[in-house]
């Protein structure tokens, strides 16, 4: 794979309906070769300064630093700790480097080194106990130390705490500032969230009778038992009850809803604290859609539900093609959930099945004004264009070349050029929080310049107007690649740049916690057996970090996906985000469904909506590539031929523009 600093960048620059054009790359620094042989030398105890020196006065040279300093921090000498904070003071290199110094300085227990380290801004759990400990060795254990650590301890909630704080609360409970009230707040808060390891470690300390309650407590929480039925009849023992049965809901239904009666006769439960049973009974009943799912959610209180729940009781009732049970439910919700755009459109689709036309096509008209997925749908029911308001920003060359100079702008980009994307996330994080909204616009821009994609989904959205930059957060790249294997396989190539915005957000070097790679996300094994199926060499999974071979494996095996599913896309795209045998499952139990309730009805949140989103991205990138689009509905059922959608803004709240990241 060539480095990054060798790719060729395009960046899309297209307003409405004028056809793609693509912007020349930014010049890229010809001395980030030598930075990134430098930093890698450093890695491996192999840095010559003199080697190197032309670089000493390069704008990542601190990083090159850092990077030496990191292989010996737990021998570095404090003054050159020290140096290295003061020559960087102010940059995210120096914020990084204080974190490890500080957690090297606790390890030696060199307290003195550790308080001249410190700062305020420092938010780490375990270093933040560490500045106690070195407070406290300081003899500075007083009253304030005392409410520092007391925070420190409300602040771990239900969260474990790191062995750095055994010490400090150990003293802390010794001077009394751990009294049963402190220790039973942070066991409630474990409680709510499931965690027994975390409830017997805020109950240490605990007089002995409240400890061996707490203690079967915590055991009942990891396995429902009848000791509960002879608890002292309190709020925290319904509580622990209701919570324990609730976690057992999630795992056997069956069990929990059993079981519930004796529990609730037992300790009094309130309404709340059935309804926490309840509600966990039926949302894992009703997320596999099994028979007893519409009974279960009929029993749950009013008072407990949530929009979760709401949302659910809709999908239950459109497995079951219940049209007034669906309407019913998406009535029920509050006027904030209900007002969505997605429950908009499926309660005009469900008045237009139960005879309500009128009613569907002004609800239709309110759901059309969103520029996303179920907006795009409605728009298609009423046959009015898409609403779609693009801001076109006109920013000076000047301002824009202001913020690409900025120090921390100009190393973020030359460090994600050499694929330190964590450090380059540290640089744009430090820039960003001085910037102002069209600073921090411009330094998106910048970003993309630099090939650097994803900024624009996660640094945009903040004011209404940014979700309309869709030149920025629809980026296009690798148009040649793109367009020559879509037209290879026989496919939309809006939907391949689509699949590659939602996969990868255009990063080359992307990598999934299930090892899925690269700009589509190929797994090695599908990449191979792809190449294989096509007569092409295999050159192992370090060629999916290579953007023409990702792009031609991957359109490959999404043509495969689709040929495989009967030519509908909505299938080959559920199946490529969640595989074959969730897809079978949801097909067999669904047989038949409309394509727009059968994405609604899948189980798995991150398919549902990834369908959802892959199918709005694809009419957006039609839209970039073409100045219009084939309709939503035909796109989804694999229909072509038919006639284009045109955009206008006529239609479209510049608030309500909301497409999806």
């Amino acid at each position: 794979m060539l480095p990054r600093i060798f790719r060729i960048v395009f960046a899309g620059v297209l307003a409405l309906g004028s056809g793609a054009a693509f912007a020349q790359p930014a010049q890229a620094d010809p001395r980030l070769p030598q930075v990134r042989a430098a930093i890698q030398a450093a890695e491996l105890g192999q840095f010559n300064a003199a080697q190197y020196g032309s670089l000493s006065g390069h704008p990542l040279y601190g990083w090159i630093e850092y990077a030496a300093l990191r292989r010996d921090i737990d021998t570095l000498p404090d003054a050159q700790g020290q140096a290295f904070l003061s020559r960087y003071k102010g940059q995210a290199v120096a914020a990084a480097f204080r974190e490890l110094w500080l957690a090297a300085l606790s390890r030696r227990e060199d307290w003195r080194a550790f308080r001249a380290a410190w700062s305020p801004q420092v938010q780490a759990t375990a270093l933040r106990c560490a500045e106690l400990n070195a407070r406290q060795a300081a003899g500075g254990a007083d009253a304030q130390w005392t409410n520092d650590a007391q925070a420190l301890w409300r602040a771990l909630g239900s969260k474990p705490a790191p062995k750095e704080c055994a010490a400090p609360f150990t003293l802390l409970a010794a001077k009394g500032g751990l009294p049963p009230a402190l220790r039973w707040e942070r066991f409630d808060q474990a409680t709510d969230d499931w965690n027994a390891a975390v409830m017997r470690e805020a109950a240490r300390g605990l007089p002995a009778e409240q400890y061996a309650l707490a203690s079967d407590y915590a055991s009942f929480m990891e396995a429902v038992n009848e000791r509960a039925l002879s608890w002292p009849k309190t709020e925290r023992s319904r509580r622990v009850a209701s919570q324990g049965l609730a976690r057992l809901g999630k795992s056997v239904p069956v069990a929990a809803e059993a079981q519930l009666p004796k529990y609730a006769q037992a300790l009094g439960f309130s309404e709340a604290d059935r309804g926490r049973v309840l509600y966990q009974v039926a949302l894992w009943t009703v997320a596999s859609y099994e028979p007893e799912s519409a009974r279960r959610l009929a029993a749950v209180p009013a008072s407990s539900y949530d929009d979760r729940l709401h949302e659910w009781q809709v999908r239950e009732a459109l497995a079951r093609s219940d049209w007034p049970a669906a309407l019913a439910a998406i009535r029920a919700m509050g006027a904030k959930q209900r007002s969505d755009s997605r429950w908009t459109y499926f309660e005009a689709r469900l008045l237009e099945l139960t005879g309500d036309k009128a009613g569907a096509q002004a609800a239709y008209g309110r759901a059309a004004q969103v520029s996303e997925f179920h907006g795009f749908l409605a728009a298609d029911r009423i046959d009015a264009p898409y609403a779609l308001c693009p801001w076109l920003p006109h920013d000076s060359d000047a301002a824009k070349a202001a913020v690409a100079r900025d120090p921390a702008i100009v190393r973020a980009m030359g460090l994600y050029r050499i694929d330190r994307s964590g450090w380059a996330q540290r640089e744009w994080d430090e820039a960003l929080s001085r910037f102002d909204d069209n600073q921090r616009r411009m330094a998106v821009e910048v970003a993309q310049d630099n090939g650097w994609f994803d900024r624009a989904v996660f640094s945009l959205g903040k004011t209404p107007d940014e979700r309309r930059l869709y030149e920025l957060r629809f980026p296009l790249h690798h148009d040649a690649t793109i367009r020559r294997e879509a037209a290879k396989n026989g496919l939309d190539p809006a939907w391949v740049a689509a699949e590659i915005r939602a996969e990868s957000v255009f990063n080359p070097d992307a990598r999934s916690g299930a090892n899925a790679m690269g700009l589509m996300q190929v797994l090695p094994g599908t990449g191979m057996q792809v190449a294989r199926r096509l007569g092409l060499p295999w050159g192992g999974a370090q060629s999916l970090y290579d953007p023409d071979t990702n792009i031609i494996l991957g359109t490959a095996y999404l043509r495969q996906m689709l040929d495989k599913y009967g030519g509908k896309p909505y299938f080959a795209i559920a199946g490529y985000n969640a595989g074959p045998t969730p897809l079978q499952r949801w097909q067999s139990q669904r047989p038949g469904m409309d394509p727009d309730f059968w994405i609604e009805t899948i189980s798995y949140k991150e398919t549902r909506d990834y369908v959802a989103r892959v199918l709005a991205f694809s009419t957006l990138y039609d839209w970039r590539l073409n100045g219009n689009a084939v309709p939503l509905g035909d796109r989804m059922r694999g229909v072509t031929g038919g006639t284009r959608k045109q955009f206008t803004c006529a239609l479209a709240k510049p608030e309500a523009a909301t497409t999806a990241r």
